[in-house]
This record gives C-alpha cells, structure tokens and sequence, in this order.
C-alpha cells in the first residue's frame, strides 16, 4: 500500500479511498477542477445531484471517481452512465477504466453501430459500470441482457445534448424501470426547463452545482480570425498548418461533403489528415479516433455532428475552415482545445461574406476576436468561372449560339442575342 503522502493530497481531502486515490495518481491528476471539488463530496454522500459545467472540465472523473468509492466488486452490473453519442461512451469508458485500475471494478461503452454479439460477449463478463447510449441501453434491456436489479447509481452526462439528439422518450423509458432506490446524478453544459423537468421527475431533494459561469472555456483559447477570399482558403489553411507547432488539431466544415474534399486535398498536398462525418461506418470511426487519441493522425477533418463527444485533451489547434453559420456552434468547436488549463489556439478563416457571423460571434463571447495576417502570403486574382459554374443560356437561344451566351445573365441574353441576328423566342409556362 502506498504512503499517504505519495497520493494527491488535493484529492484526499475530499474524501477519496487509497485505491481510488492511486487510480487518481497513475492518471497523472495533481488539483482537483471545480466541478470535481463541488460534485466529489455530494456524490459520496449519496445526495441526488445535478451539476451544470461545461465540456474540458473534468467532469467524468467528478462523477467517476466517488462511483468508484462505493460500489461493491463481488457484486455485477451496479451503476450506468449515459451519453449522447458512441465516441462519448467510448472515451467515458475508457477515462473510468483509467481510474479504476486498482479498485477491482470493470467498465464497458455499449452503444449502435457495434454488433450484438460482441456487446453481449462483454456483458458476459458481468460489468460493474456500464457506459452506453440510450437507444442500445433500451435494446439490450428489451433483449434481457441487462437487467437494472442491482442498479445503485444512474448518470446522465451532457443530458442537454442527449434531448437535442432525440433521447427524451428513451430517457424516460430508462429511467422508469429503475424502479428501486438509487441515486440518480445529472451532468449538462446547460439547464433547461426540459431538463428541470426531468429532475423534478426522477430525483429526490437534488443538490444543485453550477461552476459553468467561472469556467467558460473561450476566455482561455487564443483566438484569431484570418480574411481570405474563398478561393485562396486551401492555400492559406497550408500556410497556417505548417506555421504552427501543432499536437492536435481539428480542421471544421461545415458539410461532410467539405469534409471528405478538403481531407483528400490535405492528403494530395502531403499532410496526414483524416475526415470524420456522419457517413463513415462505425469500424472505421474508431479507428480513426483511436489513432487520432494516440498521435498517430494530428490533424482531424471533421463535420459538427461528427465531433460531437470528442473529448481528446491534447488538442492544441482548432481550426474553423469554414466559418459556423451559430454562435453557439463557434464556442462548443472551440471548447475542445485548452482544456485542464493546457495551451489552445482558435483559427478561422472568415471571408467577406461571413463578417456578419464573425461580429455575432464576438457579441456572444463579450470579447473581439484579433485578425492576423499571414506573413508572405500573396492572395490571388479570382479565377475565371469553369464550364460547369457558369450559368447556362436559356433554351431559347440557338443550339449554334449556346456557347457564346454561356456564363451571360439571363436578362441581358434577349437584347445580345438580338445584336447577332439571333430570334429570342421567351420560354413559354407550362400550363397546369
């Protein structure tokens, strides 16, 4: 058994057993965060809690750690935790196995998109912590390979984006066939009267915690904003991936069509970059976060759904390529960098047209984004439009004089037309 004194005091003081405590150490945590210091001792007093923090927080071990303290490791399946999507529940998982090392306990991620059997295999193995999604959650409920009989805690992490997704119905569902007494803890960047709706339902006198006003995460990330014109975006996103030192970085669009283009151009371009959308089977999701966790990929091209749960607290870049059209979404993208109080950069590249959004931004975050400019970059002479971008000429013009009006106005395609000795013939309107 270790010393006392070769745990993090910080820690103990707040009530944690030696064998969490080691778990707590061989993860490398020194100082408690805010939510961990307020949530910690409320969750071991077995209090009904909800906690309101944002993402970059360390909220998993706020609520993972004191779970750990008192469940027993000769009984099986005693508490779930739910997240909204399946890259959450994996890295979930894999943060409480991280700290449960030396307490004898087992976790596992079940959530779609993974086959049945496999799932069922793991749950052979009578897990004390299940983490899942609630959709797969409910199907193995509904095929008996789970039972709620021995439950003595249910979490809810980030349950304000489990009701954006379209969980309610599921929630409720769960959470009403925990029928004995158990404590029940809600964890959510913010609190909605949906979501008081759900507390006043299913908990008991809960303890209410909010650290999310003194940890708003922009106000610790170096942001910056780069003018190009549309055409000069790849070759300034270069420029600006070979000028910093980067760890990690993730590179937003907006489409998943962008997404998959601009991660072929990088890799056209000599830069080991992979994409992650809504489009990519499950197999090949995880293989990319995987690597993406482990540094063997450093930069991740990515749609907002798709990054949706990644909580990966090496990034030190974020990178929006194309600008969001939300407010909201500016601040969630930027939120996955500098997080536990490491470094973290915000990039955009903001053209003329996106100025507005680039001002509504600032208004959100009471703070003005600098502009940057990058040294030796030469912007470029808008290109001629392509065959397949410039507008076709109506139908009416001649077969033998397409070509010329390609790329012309329709308004003006009459009176040229009409200079050339062409007849216009007016398309006529179908009648109904």
């Amino acid at each position: 058994m270790h010393k006392h004194e070769d745990l993090p005091e910080a820690f103990a003081t707040l009530g944690l057993s030696a064998a969490v405590l080691r778990g707590v150490k061989a993860a490398g945590f020194t100082e408690p965060t805010d939510i961990q210091r307020e949530l910690i001792p409320v969750i071991l007093a077995r209090r009904d809690v909800i906690g309101q923090a944002r993402t970059g927080t360390g909220k998993t071990a706020a609520f993972g750690l004191p779970i750990l303290q008192f469940l027993d490791p000769t009984r099986g399946f005693q508490a779930l935790v739910m997240t909204p999507t399946r890259e959450l529940a994996v890295q979930v998982a894999g943060e409480i196995r991280r700290l449960a090392e030396f307490t004898g306990l087992h976790c596992i991620p079940i959530y779609g998109g993974q086959k049945i059997a496999h799932q069922v295999h793991l749950l052979g193995r009578k897990p004390h912590i299940i983490v899942g999604t609630p959709g797969r959650v409910l199907d193995m409920l509904g095929r008996r390979h789970l039972s709620f009989d021995q439950v003595r805690v249910v979490v809810l992490d980030e349950v304000d984006r489990m009701l954006d997704i379209g969980f309610r119905d599921d929630i409720r569902r769960i959470l009403g066939q925990v029928a004995h007494a158990h404590q029940t803890i809600f964890v959510s960047a913010t609190i909605t009267e949906e979501i008081n709706r759900l507390v006043r339902q299913f908990t008991e006198q809960p303890v209410q915690i909010d650290v999310s006003r003194d940890e708003l995460t922009v106000a610790e990330v170096r942001q910056a904003y780069l003018s190009v014109q549309p055409w000069d975006k790849f070759a300034m996103l270069l420029r600006l991936l070979r000028r910093e030192n980067l760890t990690l970085a993730i590179v937003f669009t907006n489409t998943k069509h962008g997404a998959r283009k601009l991660a072929k151009r990088l890799h056209h371009a000599g830069i080991d970059a992979k994409e992650i959308h809504g489009d990519l089977v499950q197999e090949r999701r995880e293989r990319v976060m995987d690597r993406f966790r482990r540094h063997k990929i450093r930069i991740l091209v990515a749609t907002d759904l798709a990054a949706r749960g990644i909580d990966v607290h090496a990034i030190s870049h974020i990178i929006n390529y194309d600008f969001p059209k939300d407010p909201e979404v500016y601040v969630h993208r930027i939120g996955r960098t500098a997080r536990m109080g490491a470094f973290g950069a915000a990039y955009s590249l903001v053209t003329g047209e996106e100025g507005r959004q680039l001002t509504e931004v600032e208004k959100l975050i009471n703070k003005q984004i600098v502009e940057e400019r990058m040294e030796g970059f030469v912007p470029r002479a808008a290109p001629e439009p392509s065959a397949e971008t410039r507008p076709s000429p109506p139908r009416s013009v001649p077969r033998h004089l397409q070509p010329v009006f390609a790329g012309s106005p329709p308004g003006e395609v009459p009176a040229a037309a009409k200079t050339l000795g062409a007849k216009f013939r007016p398309a006529r309107r179908r009648r109904r």
